[in-house]
């Protein structure tokens, strides 16, 4: 009944900027939190940005002072501005969400995955 749709990903050098973007819909009664994760080839999801529904956001360390997560509260978008890609950065970006349904059930919603690759 919810579903996360990201788009965003691609290629770039090293140095470069992306910008990420998920949109929840679905039967939506309100989204306590949005966040991005990433996963390299053979490493574990970790967390990479997270936002509040009162717009409190976290950052990774390895991310600090160039990614920016924001939301449009309207569009039920989240978005992941990432700038001075290194090839580290380089990885399947996954949106995630706790999303309240119109049943008032909470659900932890995940997006299907964009690739980002940053070359050196």
């Amino acid at each position: 009944q919810v579903q996360l749709v990201e788009s965003g990903g691609g290629l770039v050098q090293a140095g470069g900027s992306l910008r990420l973007s998920c949109a929840a819909s679905g039967r939506i009664f309100s989204i306590n939190y949005m966040g991005w994760y990433r996963q390299a080839p053979g490493k574990q999801r970790v967390s990479v940005a997270g936002i509040t529904s009162g717009d409190s956001t976290n950052y990774a360390d390895s991310v600090k002072g160039r990614f920016t997560i924001s939301r449009d509260y309207a569009k039920n978008t989240v978005y992941l501005q990432m700038t001075s890609l290194k090839p580290e950065d380089t990885a399947v970006y996954y949106c995630n969400a706790q999303i309240v349904g119109v049943t008032y059930m909470t659900a932890n919603c995940w997006g299907q995955g964009t690739q980002v690759t940053v070359s050196s």
